[in-house]
């Protein structure tokens, strides 16, 4: 605890910096809340984006077998042109907002290759789609966990440290002017009876 200085100065000064802390902590404890109903909102997104490409995994299992067909599938078939973000704000934290992505699929020729070629291309879309949206839902959490870090030590440092720190400082000022008050009066009251005793 620092050393503090023991007048009506700081006295006004502690009870400022108590009001304050009082002030804040209720914001930065909504905060918290809110950070942290976030991330499991985004978790539970993370979570269905898994569930939703391992049901389309699922439906894969059964082509596997075509995609062996020689020269057909090919691996540079479809590519990752673009992929669309843009910047979204929860709890004053900006974050990336997955808005979709753009892909370049291969020239390949209609009439020569097997109808289920343009059907695996849209599966295979989707399931980079959902891998893409996992990842900008993960740099969120990981955003959001890093502000939730800060914010819990923040009200930590309120509770824990500065409001029990501060009431003391103001408890111990307030006996140590008190103090000085008593002594005031009795000084005084000496005082006037050592000029009665003069004046007699």
């Amino acid at each position: 605890m620092a050393k503090i200085k023991l007048t009506k100065n700081e006295f006004k000064k502690q009870r400022d910096a108590l009001k304050m802390y009082k002030r804040y902590l209720p914001t930065l404890m909504l905060k918290k809340q809110q950070l942290q109903a976030e991330i499991r909102t985004i978790e539970n997104r993370i979570e269905e984006r898994r569930l939703e490409k391992d049901r389309i995994n699922e439906t894969f299992k059964s082509w596997i077998a075509v995609f062996g067909e020689a020269g057909i599938f090919t691996v540079n078939i479809l590519k990752i042109a673009a992929v669309k973000t843009a910047l979204g704000n929860i709890a004053g934290v900006a974050i990336p907002l997955f808005e979709g992505a753009e892909f370049e699929v291969a020239g390949y020729d209609l009439a020569r290759n097997p109808l289920w070629l343009d059907r695996a291309v849209e599966r295979m879309k989707e399931v980079l789609l959902l891998d893409l949206e996992a990842q900008i839902l993960e740099e969120q959490r990981r955003r959001l966990d890093n502000e939730l870090r800060i914010t819990t030590q923040r009200v930590n440092l309120f509770e824990k440290i500065k409001i029990p720190e501060t009431k003391a400082n103001i408890k111990k000022i307030q006996v140590y002017l008190g103090d000085q008050q008593t002594s005031a009066v009795v000084r005084g009251k000496i005082a006037k009876r050592g000029m009665e005793r003069a004046s007699r």
